[in-house]
């Protein structure tokens, strides 16, 4: 099995970063309690952090991923 990505997969994971991205950005949901939402940042800055640092990237805008990772840390 091969570890390169298609470029549809590339795409997906593009797409992921991007919803992780807006979820931070929405800030915490008034139903949500604060632990959780602290857990919810936490997850989502770290895969942010890990996705960005992948080698297969190309002419992708990483800079609302950057933001959204500076802004939650």
């Amino acid at each position: 099995m091969s570890d390169e990505l298609t470029a549809d997969e590339i795409a997906q994971n593009y797409t992921a970063m991007g919803h992780s991205v807006d979820l931070l950005n929405a800030g915490k949901p008034e139903d949500m309690e604060a632990d959780e939402w602290t857990d919810t940042v936490s997850r989502n800055v770290e895969h942010l952090q890990l996705m960005v640092a992948k080698d297969y990237w190309t002419s992708e805008d990483m800079a609302a991923v950057n933001k959204a990772i500076a802004d939650n840390k």
